[in-house]
Parts: structure tokens; C-alpha cells; sequence
């Protein structure tokens, strides 16, 4: 359980929050819905990519800008990936993780893309040999659909080599 750091322009454009000058001076009602549309869309994402994940809930704070998602993830890559889903979102600076693990493994390191990544390139720097991008491609599944499709901004997982 912990905190992690997204860059809040980078990301699926789930939703509209509008200007943050806006939020700032919408009526409480109408922040707790934007709250509440926010953590829906979010929900709605991380269940489109089939994850194994019991009591899956997701809250979003407009004002933190910072999803926490909670549930019981069948391992340790799908907590990670679902925490991925989460925060590779637009306007989602922060996730708090207060998810569970069923079975407990060693956790992936994560890697914030940068203008002019690959794949090929990341593997280089994590791995010390450019040929294992598809083990970073194939821990970002389903996420990733293809490994020339990666931008700026986005955090990846970087698992251990077995």
C-alpha cells in the first residue's frame, strides 16, 4: 500500500474535468460528482483490461488529483497493472494503492517514458541489453497492445528477469 507519482497531462483521456479553475469553483455537489464521474470512468478502464481483481473500487479526489483504487489482485503484476491503469490517466497525478495481493511475489521497478523511448531503448537501460524489450512489452499487457506505441509521460512496469 502506498503512493505512487503519474504525470497528470500524460494518458488515456477518460474524462472532461474541465479547467482546474472550473473544479476549483463548482459547488460541492457538483465536485462530488465530478469525483464520482472521474472514479467511474476510471473503473470502467481497468475492467475493460480483464484483470484479476476481487471488489475491485476506485475514488477519485479532483483536488489532490489522486485516484485510490482498492480490491484483492490475484498477484502481484495484476496489482501493478491495475495500479498502471490508474494512474496512466490524464489529470491523475498521484494513486493510492491500498490494493491486496493473494499471492505475494517480488514487485516490477516502474519507468516513466521520456521523449524518444522505446522499448528497445528502456530495455537497454534496465536490462543492460536492448533484445528484452519484449519482457517490458509483455508485462504491460493488455495495457500496451503494441511496442511501438509508447509516449511520453507514461509509467510502465520493468519486471525482474527470471
Amino acid at each position: 500500500m502506498s503512493l505512487i507519482s503519474f504525470i497528470k497531462e500524460a494518458g488515456e483521456k477518460l474524462f472532461n474535468l474541465g479547467k482546474p479553475d472550473a473544479v476549483a469553483t463548482a459547488a460541492p455537489a457538483d465536485v462530488a460528482a465530478l469525483n464520482q464521474k472521474a472514479a467511474d470512468a476510471i473503473l470502467t478502464y481497468v475492467k475493460t483490461q480483464n484483470l484479476d481483481v476481487q471488489n475491485l473500487a476506485v475514488a477519485f479526489d479532483g483536488a489532490s488529483m489522486t485516484a485510490t483504487v482498492s480490491g484483492a489482485a490475484a498477484d502481484q503484476a495484476t496489482r501493478e497493472k491495475v495500479v498502471l491503469c490508474c494512474g496512466n490517466v490524464d489529470s491523475v497525478e498521484k494513486v493510492n494503492d491500498q490494493l491486496t495481493v493473494t499471492a505475494a511475489s517480488e514487485a516490477s521497478r516502474f519507468y516513466t517514458v521520456k521523449g524518444g523511448d522505446s522499448l528497445s531503448k528502456i530495455s537497454k537501460e534496465m536490462y543492460g541489453d536492448a533484445n528484452k524489450y519484449d519482457a517490458i512489452f509483455e508485462a504491460n499487457k493488455p495495457m500496451l497492445k503494441n511496442p511501438d506505441r509508447i509516449y511520453p509521460g507514461q509509467v510502465l512496469r520493468v519486471p525482474a528477469l527470471a
